[in-house]
């Protein structure tokens, strides 16, 4: 090509759509669990607490490794780090599939939730490299239908092979991550720099990203800069915690949900896959709905979308607890309609952390605001397994919907900050 502006277009489309299908695969091999879990329950006689420890040690695990893989994303080959993690998940979810030793299936669901850790900082790295913050909020709401796509995907794959027996959920998801490291390898490079094209300041916004860019000279430290962009900013800790109850009811449904809908609703577990998948497809379509109102309507404000997006996402759940005794097809919109908001919410404070800590330091923002997203196993996994072992499905989805709520207030506290965090750097 011998247009630079064209070219770079050209590698924009193709880093989005590489992140895009790469990170959809993780998914593949990380939430192929809850599709697994009635025939685990049955197969090795395992409790809905003791799969609760599971889905809590895995997201710990996760949740930390995000939060590390930060730093290193923020300094390493963001390529090297997503084939190399991929793979390593696939190998993870072939030995799980083997095994029938509680020990062998724990530790390798947790070095599962390790590598998966580094799957998504290196790619907000790629992106704030990519795309500029003025086109952030609408570009990264596309690429965040990554998570919705993926994790349908693996309800709906796995709703079919299931009926061959539960290890089938591990086996064809550890195929199809294979194929997708060769896919991450050919479509990804870490920079504009390493397809020999110039920064993206030269060819969007070029006024705004002056100051950036002089700065960027002369800037603090990279430890300085991460301390004033990061652990001293409070509306990065309020958007951090605020993730915790965003996570909280996005997993539940994630990771229970063929669970609940066979044993709470009486459906079969094949029906079940595609009530989930519904799910995660309505999310796909809020998150592009919530990422285009946000650059237009709110002028790059992503949080209030965000608190719109979480205060209408627990009012449908709230629905969805409540109104047992209607026919399938309206409870089954209120937990589609939850869906449509929580992704919006779920994707939007992603992207408003990225642009507060701006991209120097945006792989760091993102494992530590992740992290927080990932705390919640500690409610949705052996808490929520425990709870309904004790008291029954209502009880614990009621708990859940109040912890929904507590999100609301934690967003609506920041209202009025910026829409990102470049103009003091």
């Amino acid at each position: 090509m011998n247009n630079p502006e064209r070219e770079f277009k050209y590698w924009q489309n193709r880093i989005l759509l590489g992140t895009i299908v790469g990170y959809a695969i993780f998914y593949l091999v990380r939430k192929n669990l809850s599709m697994a879990m009635p025939g685990l329950q049955a197969d090795l006689d395992i409790t809905k607490a003791q799969l609760g420890i599971f889905l809590t040690l895995h997201g710990l695990i996760y949740g930390i490794s995000k939060f590390l893989s930060g730093f290193s994303a923020d300094k390493l080959s963001s390529r090297h780090l997503l084939v190399s993690a991929l793979l390593l998940c696939s190998i993870c979810n072939f030995i799980f599939g083997f095994s029938s030793s509680l020990m062998i299936l724990g530790i390798f669901w947790i070095l599962n939730g390790l590598f998966q850790g580094f799957g998504f900082p290196p790619i907000a790295r790629l992106l704030a490299y990519w795309i500029h913050p003025k086109q952030l909020a609408t570009k990264m709401s596309i690429w965040q239908t990554s998570h919705s796509i993926g994790a349908a995907l693996a309800v709906i794959i796995c709703g079919y092979v299931v009926s061959f027996g539960w290890r089938w959920c591990f086996y064809i998801p550890a195929v199809l991550a294979l194929l997708g490291v060769v896919w991450m390898w050919i479509t990804i490079r870490n920079s504009p720099k390493d397809v020999g094209l110039p920064e993206i300041d030269e060819f969007e916004h070029k006024e705004q990203q002056k100051n950036v860019q002089s700065n960027n000279k002369n800037t603090l430290e990279y430890k300085q800069l991460l301390m004033k962009k990061v652990f001293k900013n409070k509306v990065i800790w309020i958007l951090a915690i605020a993730n915790f109850p965003v996570y909280a009811l996005r997993f539940v449904v994630l990771d229970w949900g063929p669970t609940i809908l066979k044993e709470w609703k009486g459906l079969s577990l094949f029906h079940a896959g595609w009530m989930v998948a519904s799910f995660e497809i309505a999310g796909i379509l809020g998150v592009l709905a919530a990422g285009r109102a946000t650059d237009k309507y709110f002028d790059g404000k992503a949080h209030r979308v965000c608190l719109i997006c979480i205060t209408l996402a627990s009012v449908f759940m709230f629905l969805f607890w409540k109104m047992t005794t209607v026919p399938t097809w309206i409870y089954m919109s209120f937990l589609i309609l939850s869906g449509f908001f929580l992704y919006g919410a779920q994707a939007l404070g992603t992207i408003a952390t990225s642009k507060t800590a701006t991209r120097k330091v945006s792989a760091a923002a993102c494992g530590f605001h992740g992290f927080w997203g990932y705390l919640s196993v500690i409610a949705t996994g052996w808490g929520f397994g425990s709870l309904t072992d004790a008291f029954g499905w209502s009880y614990s989805i009621g708990a859940l919907i109040i912890l929904g709520f507590s999100g609301v207030i934690l967003f609506a506290l920041i209202w009025n900050a910026k829409a990102d965090g470049y103009d003091d750097m």
